[in-house]
């Protein structure tokens, strides 16, 4: 179906049915090309890449609204995008916003004016008064645009990754910054656990009666997964792009975390019985995924294993402790924890922590305090309609 047209350049903008297979199949594969040539790149999985555009299988659209965007330029796919209303998000904020989501594009001005047009009528249309984004539909999605430390490579897909223009794209369609989210380097050689760390963490269990649970097996994990979720759901309550998660949804996340997961890597924190504090760490993929492009089959599938007990980076993509736990020691036990499990690998040679919020100053600061140094910088953008 064709909602517009530019003028000038006869740019074509589809909106994409969710039950034409072949339009979902062009949406999903249109960034496999643009980034083709792109050492950076880590592709998804195309199990997870349609999944997000399922409504049956997706949680995100039981209480929220979606639609996805092509850009077509004489008969070519040249750019996507999705709008996205996040109703619980809104309500709790008490604002009237919609995000944007899935923009890649050819470094073509007049087609990126062409979707993002498409999503300011769609939004005003429903009257909503402000787009942000790119924001997904969960906390797994990734935030923002990149806008430095393009020479890295992506974090498997826990971060996005964008070509530089799609700054000046964006920028120059008069979107400014909402807030910055920043990835940390803590190289293994002179990762140090502070004397400080250490005495706050075995003071803090000693005195709140805090104690971190190991797990044996993944077997083990699994049967923690209910009580992770809801710690999950009440630990970001003070962050920025929090919302209430329902249960499908925070099981959603839980188990996408868990499928991942090494059992040696994940640790959380307990305070008579219950899940008060977690640390998701995670064996950085990023290679096999990039083999794989996309396809899970027998051969990727035992690639993907084999990097799992290989790869010399460790990921940590979700670390957090209740607010009534904050500033009682909490957040110093889960940094003693990452220092113990990283160290008796002996195998790590860096980690990386991903999407800090630059308003989280505190954390920011104990991770220059371990030696880390911030090497990438995701942006949320927002424009005012």
């Amino acid at each position: 179906m064709s909602i517009h047209l530019s003028e000038q350049r006869m740019v074509h903008i589809e909106r994409v049915d969710f039950a034409n297979k072949q339009q979902i199949k062009r949406f999903v594969q249109l960034p496999h090309r643009l980034y083709k040539s792109c050492p950076q790149w880590v592709p998804p999985l195309n199990i997870d890449a349609y999944a997000q555009l399922n409504p049956r299988k997706h949680p995100f659209y039981e209480h929220s609204d979606v639609e996805c965007f092509l850009a077509v330029h004489k008969g070519r796919d040249v750019g996507r995008i999705a709008a996205i209303e996040n109703r619980p998000y809104n309500k709790y904020h008490g604002v009237r916003e919609a995000n944007f989501y899935f923009f890649d594009c050819e470094n073509d001005p007049e087609a990126a004016a062409a979707l993002f047009e498409t999503v300011f009528a769609w939004a005003c249309k429903r009257g909503l008064s402000r787009v942000v984004g790119p924001k997904g539909m969960g906390p797994l999605d990734g935030y923002g645009l990149l806008t430095s430390g393009f020479e890295h490579r992506q974090t498997m897909t826990m971060l996005t990754y964008n070509y530089p223009y799609y700054v000046d794209l964006v920028e120059g369609l008069g979107f400014q910054k909402e807030v910055d989210f920043v990835s940390c380097y803590l190289p293994s050689d002179s990762f140090k656990i502070p004397e400080r760390i250490e005495r706050i963490a075995r003071r803090v269990m000693e005195r709140h009666r805090l104690q971190v649970k190991h797990f044996s097996s993944k077997r083990e994990l699994l049967q923690w997964v209910d009580r992770i979720g809801e710690a999950y759901n009440k630990a970001f309550i003070h962050n920025w792009e929090y919302y209430p998660l329902t249960k499908r949804e925070t099981d959603f996340v839980v188990q996408s975390i868990i499928t991942v997961a090494d059992h040696r890597l994940i640790k959380i924190i307990t305070h008579a019985g219950e899940v008060v504090g977690f640390l998701f760490a995670f064996p950085d993929v990023s290679a096999a995924l990039q083999r794989a492009r996309g396809h899970l089959n027998p051969l990727s599938l035992a690639d993907l294993l084999i990097t799992m007990h290989r790869t010399k980076a460790v990921v940590i993509n979700g670390m957090g402790i209740l607010p009534a736990f904050q500033g009682r020691g909490g957040n110093a036990l889960l940094y003693y924890e990452m220092g113990k499990t990283l160290l008796a690998f002996r195998r790590f040679t860096h980690v990386e922590m991903t999407q800090v919020a630059e308003t989280a100053r505190q954390m920011r600061a104990d991770l220059k305090n371990l030696n880390g140094v911030e090497y990438k910088n995701n942006r949320v953008y927002f424009r005012d309609l």
